[in-house]
């Protein structure tokens, strides 16, 4: 028998380092939409590991794809070259149109990446003075954690304590493409955002901005950014949120949901002018590119086409919105999503998203807090219309203030 959940807990406590505040649920199982704590009780999961999940907990084709690759080859380095490599960067590149790839691991190690190459691209491409490479961010960002990330994160909790910071950055206001006209200068190199902003609460930018910043970074030279680490891979209904607006970045970083959840994959998408920077022993990674991370990869990738999972968001996220959206709650401000990027905005007089998270996990649904007031909601792209509407009475119950304590 496993141990007693408190038991788990408390050993959790007393040796782990204290960088997170999770709800008291201890996860043993999981498979498609649902996960199971040690005690048996199930969940319908609301979080899918910050949409790392996309294709639903242990995807059967994803999990024989893995075991038949660890029982074979796991890593060579880049050292050499492996099998596996070679047909990864074929099908991405056939499922996004991307040029060239660069296979990383995390979703900070794409960033990081991305950073280091348009710098890069602005001293031996652009002519920028050394040293003088600017990027423009935008305010309320999350691109991970990192040193040089939080050197430009505007998230008091993410920066304190944290300095010196890494210099080379603007920030403008996210959503106000005239503000980030005005923040240009000859030494900006490119622009980096979210197409949704999703730690921040899900916070979709007005009709036309991504649009503009594209029209801004052909004019003036810039290499256009899109960070689509969560937002990527169907989860707001399209295979990348940029397709909302018709756009086409310069640089796309991608991640999580690109290995379905098994294993840490990772890849910036870009064209040869700007990776073709990139020069042997400049940049790289043990582990990126690895012929079991690649496997896995192209598992993941295949089963969200084949099985209508980026349509199937698209219509449950659409009707999922809608339902939240009727929900007659005074301690609601607004609901809002794209898909299945979904969020739910209270007033600061409900007390905190948090409380109600947790009365969410009471009734089945684990659902995730974050800056104080908001519940996000992003359950795997394999959710049923059946499941949504279990979901959403729960929402109500909750939302309404008849099951919190």
């Amino acid at each position: 028998m496993l141990p007693h959940a408190a038991d788990l807990i408390g050993t959790e406590h007393r040796l782990g380092a204290h960088n997170y505040k999770p709800l008291d649920v201890v996860l043993a199982r999981g498979e498609g939409v649902y996960v199971w704590d040690t005690e048996g009780n199930r969940y319908l999961d609301c979080l899918s590991a910050y949409s790392a999940v996309n294709q639903g907990h242990c995807h059967p084709k994803v999990l024989e794809a893995m075991v038949s690759q660890a029982s074979k080859l796991t890593l060579t380095s880049r050292a050499f070259r492996n099998d596996q490599l070679a047909p990864f960067y074929e099908e991405l590149a056939a499922l996004t149109g991307s040029h060239k790839i660069l296979p990383m691991n995390s979703g900070a190690e794409a960033v990081e990446s991305a950073i280091k190459t348009v710098r890069k691209w602005g001293y031996e491409v652009r002519g920028v003075p050394e040293n003088q490479a600017e990027i423009i961010v935008c305010s309320d960002n999350f691109h991970g954690r990192t040193i040089t990330i939080v050197s430009f994160s505007t998230d008091p909790d993410a920066r304190g304590g944290f300095g010196p910071f890494t210099p080379g950055f603007r920030t403008v206001p996210f959503g106000d493409a005239a503000a980030l006209e005005a923040a240009i200068t000859p030494n900006t190199v490119a622009v980096l955002l979210e197409p949704i902003q999703g730690e921040a609460g899900v916070v979709i930018p007005p009709a036309g901005y991504l649009r503009r910043v594209r029209d801004l970074c052909t004019e003036r030279n810039v290499v256009m950014i899109l960070d689509e680490i969560q937002t990527g891979l169907g989860r707001t209904g399209k295979l990348l949120a940029e397709e909302h607006e018709g756009v086409e970045a310069d640089v796309t970083l991608i991640g999580k949901a690109l290995s379905g959840g098994f294993y840490p994959v990772s890849a910036v998408l870009s064209n040869s002018e700007v990776l073709g920077v990139l020069k042997p022993g400049q940049h790289g990674s043990t582990f990126g590119g690895n012929p079991l991370a690649c496997a896995v990869a192209r598992a993941a990738m295949r089963v969200l086409v084949e099985e209508g999972m980026i349509d199937n968001a698209a219509a449950q996220g659409a009707y999922f919105l809608d339902q939240l959206g009727a929900i007659r709650s005074n301690v609601i401000r607004e609901a809002r999503g794209r898909g299945l990027m979904l969020a739910v905005e209270l007033h600061p007089e409900a007390g905190g998203a948090r409380r109600y998270c947790e009365a969410l996990r009471a009734r089945g649904v684990l659902a995730k807090d974050t800056h104080d007031h908001t519940i996000r909601i992003a359950p795997p792209l394999v959710i049923t219309r059946e499941q949504v509407d279990w979901a959403l009475e729960q929402f109500d119950a909750v939302l309404t203030g008849t099951a919190v304590p």
